[in-house]
């Protein structure tokens, strides 16, 4: 084994990664360390970098949608060697609190988080705890099962919050909505896809893509559906967007709001949100929400178009993402 590991670094907020040559990390008890196959980058990582997750911790090497195979493991550690595992944002939970004895460790108080808390996947070894260190399926490539571990992930988790309904609206086809589109659509249910509005770059072929993916309607954010919606999901950190799809969605329905970051929200008509309408939002994921979008996607193979990149480009793939220019998002290979 290697005696180190290739690590990209965030020193401070707004600033470049840093390439750093590290010492190999070393399991220790309930930990094991990871050989990274491929680590996704995540739009949350530019929040990172930029400084708009308050509580991310500096210098932090990003990356929480990670595939790799366990070379050591620690005492304790439920994890092999040479076991295939994925890291997913959710890296700590303390498993004692009312949250987490609910089901809803992605609450807890005392969570921390891949590549925001605790260094992540931009590297060529990474170290975790065995506990969150999720078996993945080896039917899967690791390049393109990357973005299922959050896009995938905040995509299932959404979805299941807001609750039944045939008719679901998905604001912003970026990752998570494409994955979640072809979830959607294999569970007998619609999909209308709300892109940018007006002919931007890019925008005519996003709608293209969302009706090959089985969309059966897709326009601007502006527009309105062409019928009314039983729910929607919100994966555009744009706030000015809830009280539009409060507008198109039926009573009863729910508006989800899938971001981590967003824009604050305009203030809105209390008529918008009458009829037992629901406004939510989803934070983070649970162990649960990974392993069971996982074993969809082994059953039902989701198509997730990526493009993979040396890990020596890591800068070029976050600015990449951060321009949101992208229709395939960009996964970091080592070696």
């Amino acid at each position: 084994m290697k005696s180190s590991s290739e690590t990209f670094v965030l020193d401070r907020p707004r600033t470049r990664l840093r390439r750093e040559d590290r010492a190999l990390p070393r399991a220790g008890p309930g930990h094991v360390v990871i050989s990274v196959e491929a680590c996704a980058v995540c739009r949350t990582d530019v929040h990172v970098a930029d400084g708009e997750i308050a509580r991310a911790r500096f210098p932090i090497v990003p990356g929480h949608q990670v595939i790799g195979r366990v070379v050591e493991a620690g005492e304790g550690a439920a994890v092999r060697v040479g076991q295939r595992v994925g890291l997913a944002w959710i890296a700590h939970a303390c498993g004692a609190c009312a949250r987490c004895r609910a089901g809803q460790e992605n609450l807890c108080p005392e969570a921390r988080f891949t590549g925001c808390d605790v260094d992540g996947g931009y590297a060529e070894h990474v170290r975790a705890e065995a506990a969150f260190a999720l078996p993945v399926p080896d039917g899967l490539d690791a390049a393109s099962a990357t973005p299922l571990l959050c896009a995938g992930a905040i995509g299932w988790r959404a979805l299941r919050l807001m609750g039944p309904g045939e008719r679901i609206g998905l604001y912003g086809f970026g990752a998570a909505a494409r994955l979640l589109a072809q979830v959607i659509v294999g569970q007998g249910r619609r999909v209308f896809a709300f892109t940018r509005p007006g002919d931007r770059p890019g925008t005519r072929a996003t709608r293209d893509l969302a009706l090959r993916l089985g969309a059966a309607w897709a326009g601007g954010s502006d527009e309105a559906p062409p019928e009314p919606l039983d729910g929607a999901i919100l994966f555009a950190a744009a706030g000015e967007l809830v009280p539009a799809a409060l507008a198109h969605v039926e009573p009863g329905g729910t508006v989800v709001c899938a971001e981590i970051h967003m824009s604050d929200v305009p203030s809105f008509p209390y008529a918008r949100l009458w009829g037992e309408r629901v406004l939510r939002s989803v934070a983070n994921v649970t162990r649960r929400d990974v392993e069971e979008v996982l074993a969809f996607a082994a059953l039902h193979p989701l198509s997730a178009p990526v493009t993979a990149l040396p890990l020596s480009r890591a800068e070029d793939a976050l600015q990449a993402v951060r321009k949101g220019e992208l229709t395939a998002q960009p996964v970091l290979v080592p070696g």
